[in-house]
């Protein structure tokens, strides 16, 4: 934002643009009264509330004052207007562990060191009843000393969020990093399904690329059910045999942290000392739409606040990576890029996604050609630039819990297609979809 920065609350003193998502944008800042060092995450409330996720807001509150650890992302303090949250976190200068890897895999001793640190937050978590359920680089920073700090609780639950069964139930997390038993519908172990994401990190960071991968979900699926992966020849064998623990398709059966921590590989310089901070029990409720909680003195704080983006841009870890010519990137990353074909994976029955996609037909004004188990004809009524629009969607079974759909145009123009599918399909499915093909995020609520 250039030199001439901006007041915050008459207590923090805005800096550049570190990055921003659909709903919130990151900022560095100085503590005006310590000089020191914060990033401060300024959240849209409105954009949140359209989005219903003002709930998600609240755990994640409720979760960061909960885990102080020296390898987790701290949370100072959380401020709001009537417009925005603002949360005060962790500096964490050094970025995205995902940077470490653009020049390739790494040395053996420095992925023991990150891994040794994430299994020590994650343990601490658990110990909190804290399960974070979205473990993957991306989310893990390190700070100016290199230490590593896990962050976005975003999609993480409590203890208190388990049914009767004592198991979570809500799908959420990144396809390739998430656990077989998340995606079958019968409920999970939060704590295990961190264990077989931290397995999936370990293996990313000693060989470059992920253990699972496919350009079809389904088959991706397939792999993950089935713990279908194969360890490189330079994986030393005590690893080979902590991954294959880690891996265990069956979680009954998965290793646990406590004999993570006892493996003479991982105990190799190995330190169970850590830092943790008194947690501070500030329960007050800032996120109500008419909060006036608190009221801040210089009103054009950030709602006036202009980024000079054409001179800074922030990269994320995708971005960081695809500069490096010999990094191996089919494993990491899909292409979402415009075709006549799109896909998406629902745990909902495939009668319910049936219904689902008759009723964007009625609702389109197209017409139902052909429908036959699992297939389903549209046609448009209009003539376009290059016929008649018509969109087929087929379901396919990977179990009776998880289906795969493939949306394709047998006919009609490409860009009315792609527009149909964007604008008005996409939105209308948001209550179905679990992950659209080459997508990183997906959560069903």
């Amino acid at each position: 934002m250039g030199s001439k920065g901006r007041v915050l609350m008459q207590k923090y003193d805005l800096g550049r643009m570190l990055g921003q998502g659909n709903f919130a944008k990151v900022y560095y800042a100085r503590n005006i009264s310590t000089g020191k060092s914060v990033a401060i995450k300024v959240i849209d409330k409105e954009k949140v509330q359209r989005a219903e996720l003002m709930e998600q807001i609240r755990r994640e509150i409720s979760v960061m004052s909960l885990v102080k650890h020296s390898n987790v992302l701290q949370l100072y303090e959380v401020m709001a207007t009537k417009t925005k949250i603002y949360f005060v976190i962790e500096y964490a200068k050094g970025g995205e562990l995902f940077n470490k890897l653009a020049k390739g895999r790494l040395k053996e001793s420095a992925a023991r060191k990150y891994f040794q640190q994430l299994i020590s937050a994650v343990d601490y978590c658990h110990s909190r009843g804290v399960y974070h359920r979205d473990l993957k680089p991306e989310n893990l920073l390190l700070d100016e000393n290199g230490v590593l700090k896990v962050s976005d609780f975003g999609l993480s639950a409590l203890s208190e969020s388990k049914r009767q069964d004592g198991l979570l139930h809500t799908a959420c997390g990144t396809p390739a990093y998430v656990a077989p038993e998340v995606f079958c519908s019968k409920g999970y172990d939060g704590a295990k399904s961190d264990i077989w994401s931290c397995g999936v990190i370990l293996y990313v960071l000693l060989a470059g690329f992920l253990p699972f991968h496919d350009d079809n979900l389904i088959l991706l699926y397939r792999k993950i059910s089935k713990a279908d992966f194969k360890c490189p020849n330079w994986f030393p064998p005590e690893v080979k045999k902590l991954l294959s623990k880690m891996l265990d398709p069956n979680p009954a059966t998965r290793v646990s942290i406590a004999r993570i921590m006892q493996n003479p590989w991982f105990r190799k310089g190995f330190s169970s000392t850590y830092v943790t901070t008194k947690t501070e029990d500030k329960r007050k409720d800032l996120l109500a739409a008419d909060s006036g909680d608190v009221s801040c003195e210089n009103n054009n704080t950030l709602d006036e606040h202009k980024e000079h983006t054409d001179t800074v841009t922030s990269l994320n870890a995708f971005d960081i990576i695809s500069l490096s010519a010999g990094f191996d990137l089919s494993g990491l990353l899909v292409k979402n890029e415009q075709k006549k074909e799109m896909k998406f994976t629902s745990m909902n029955s495939a009668s319910t996604i049936m219904s689902k996609l008759e009723g964007i037909a009625r609702h389109l004004k197209l017409k139902i050609k052909k429908k036959d188990a699992g297939l389903l004809k549209l046609e448009g009524s209009k003539e376009g630039r290059k016929g008649v629009l018509s969109v087929e969607a087929q379901i396919f079974e990977f179990s009776p819990a998880c289906h795969l759909v493939e949306l394709n145009s047998s006919s009609g123009d490409t860009l009315e297609y792609q527009q149909t599918i964007e604008q008005s399909v996409r939105p209308a499915l948001k209550d179905i979809v679990w992950a659209w093909q080459g997508e990183q995020h997906f959560q069903q609520d």
